[in-house]
């Protein structure tokens, strides 16, 4: 992989957690108290909560920090009414938008953009839904210029931040002037359903709450180390469709998750790189991988014959704050940028991966530019751009 033309990179990346922390050893504790009347599931999610890979993770509600005995979520041992679907969209509207303003700022903050800057504004949940949405408060409570294309993408799972950030390189690629705004901001774990169903309980062993946030734009825009991003690829993966299934039900949404996705992921992502690798390159060096679950991290550092330091901040990331859906990835992609500039990297490239419902894949091939002595990025100065 090379560099030619002006190079359209990520400028700056911002991201947020609600202040409740869950700890994965005591919910396990106390959900398996809510099972007491269902043995067998409760020993079933003690042992998926142990093995998933995660040790915290946030939540904006309060609720399920309750003992059993006091928790709406967990009705089994509580008898409390459950909350019903209007009750955790109530509780998204008022949560979703103070997260997503903190990432936000953060990335503006880092990539030294004003607000009168942004030209297009791209937001990204599947956990929520109100209007007027996510994308007008942000305008109002940003300052951002009335006239910004605002573009929502909504109920596309866990693979739609990456999916932004392609949209957004093509964007800027389209309108060189042009600045995007990306904020993904996910309320998992008020999905939480009172069940022993095995597919719910998998679910909730290691969805978190979070919000991120990008700017993407020109790298002459920014003085330091950026994301040079290449063209996106995107597809489905043939006979797949019900391995990921995610409804609206009375009370949330409910989840299902295939056994079957980490192997799946595993077999059909090696050809969707094929196309992308040249002979002579030298193998990627950034491998930013959406941590769905630690199966998917496990099956494809195996199929792509990955180090455990390539994986490492993506099985990081999951361990400290689990599947926050669609955000996880800036989280992921801030870890990596961060530990290169505190240990002096080169220039190093590589693909960005993510996965959500379809079966869907999105690749963005990456590559991360060093400072020079004056500040600019390597390379940018040199007025490089896309992957060709």
């Amino acid at each position: 992989m090379h560099l030619s033309a002006a190079t359209i990179a990520m400028l700056g990346i911002g991201t947020a957690v609600p202040r409740y922390v869950l700890d994965q050893t005591d919910t396990a504790q106390r959900l398996t108290h809510a099972l007491s009347g269902a043995p067998d599931a409760a020993r079933w999610a003690k042992r998926i909560f142990k093995k998933c890979g995660v040790q915290t993770r946030y939540t904006c509600e309060p609720d399920l920090l309750e003992p059993a005995e006091n928790n709406r979520y967990f009705a089994q041992l509580s008898g409390l009414p459950v909350p019903t679907t209007a009750d955790r969209m109530a509780t998204y509207k008022q949560e979703a938008i103070p997260l997503a303003l903190q990432a936000a700022k953060k990335a503006m903050t880092d990539a030294d953009i004003e607000p009168e800057a942004v030209t297009h504004l791209l937001t990204v949940s599947c956990t929520g839904q109100f209007l007027p949405g996510l994308d007008a408060a942000l305008v109002r409570q940003l300052g951002l210029p009335l006239s910004v294309n605002r573009i929502p993408l909504t109920f596309l799972g866990c693979a739609a931040g990456l999916k932004a950030i392609g949209m957004a390189r093509d964007i800027v690629a389209g309108h060189p002037d042009a600045v995007a705004l990306i904020v993904s901001v996910e309320l998992c774990t008020i999905h939480m359903q009172s069940t022993s169903d095995r597919e719910a309980l998998f679910g909730a062993s290691f969805f978190g709450d979070g919000a991120s946030s990008c700017v993407i734009g020109r790298a002459e825009q920014r003085d330091g180390p950026v994301f040079a991003l290449g063209e996106a690829r995107s597809s489905l993966m043939p006979g797949t469709a019900g391995e990921m299934i995610w409804e609206v039900g009375n009370h949330g949404y409910d989840l299902f998750l295939s056994p079957r996705i980490s192997q799946l992921i595993g077999e059909k992502i090696p050809g969707q790189l094929a196309p992308l690798l040249r002979d002579g390159d030298p193998f990627p060096g950034v491998w930013a991988i959406h941590p769905g679950g630690k199966g998917i991290i496990d099956e494809l550092e195996a199929a792509l014959a990955l180090s455990p330091d390539h994986t490492r901040f993506s099985r990081d990331v999951l361990r400290d704050y689990g599947n926050m859906s669609s955000a996880t990835i800036l989280f992921v992609l801030k870890a990596i940028r961060d530990t290169f500039i505190r240990e002096g990297a080169d220039r190093t490239e590589g693909f960005c991966l993510a996965f959500g419902p379809g079966l869907s894949c999105e690749i963005v091939p990456i590559a991360y530019l060093p400072a020079s002595e004056d500040g600019a990025a390597i390379g940018a100065k040199a007025g490089m751009s896309a992957y060709v």
